[in-house]
């Protein structure tokens, strides 16, 4: 990941989760089989702050509030740009490879699954996502969030390389 990580943080933010995916887990003991459940959870508050976060448990609603607890511990800030992200961004994370490419104004989230997750979490309302590869919930929503955390916006480019911001676009 990219060194432009804002982390957040929880207070005074009123943040929404989202769950992504629940997995009931077995394990096999000498009294017979142990049932608990992992809960993968994206909050945001729908205004550039994500973050994800997992839960394990033996109960399922203990495991979500424990994958909210998770998640607000790794916030961090997305810049979005008139509801889409600012520019395209491939990311991967094990298996799951995802491309995010800014749409125009109307377009909705034309995403699956995980992804839509994170990117109506983060509060972006028009664009264009892929997912190639592994469909696996927990690396889609890890890649997701690379790919979002290596955006950039115009503003952090200019401090970045030294110069103004009109220098950025004309230069």
């Amino acid at each position: 990941m990219s060194g432009n990580i804002k982390k957040v943080k929880t207070s005074d933010l009123e943040l929404k989760d989202r769950l992504v995916a629940i997995n009931r887990v077995t394990k096999v003991t000498k009294g017979g089989r142990t049932f608990s459940f992992s809960a993968i959870v994206v909050v945001g508050n729908e205004n550039g702050i994500v973050g994800w976060g997992l839960g394990k448990a033996s109960e399922v609603t203990t495991a979500i509030a424990k994958g909210v607890d998770a998640a607000k511990k790794n916030l961090v800030e997305i810049p979005i740009l008139k509801g889409t992200v600012p520019h395209e961004q491939l990311a991967k994370f094990g298996g799951a490879r995802v491309f995010l490419k800014p749409a125009s104004s109307g377009t909705g989230v034309k995403a699956g699954g995980a992804m839509r997750a994170v990117l109506e979490s983060v509060g972006v309302h028009d664009i264009l996502a892929k997912s190639k590869g592994s469909s696996n919930p927990h690396n889609l929503v890890k890649a997701t969030m690379t790919a979002l955390t290596e955006m950039r916006d115009a503003r952090t480019v200019a401090q970045h390389r030294g110069v103004s911001l009109d220098k950025v676009f004309n230069g």
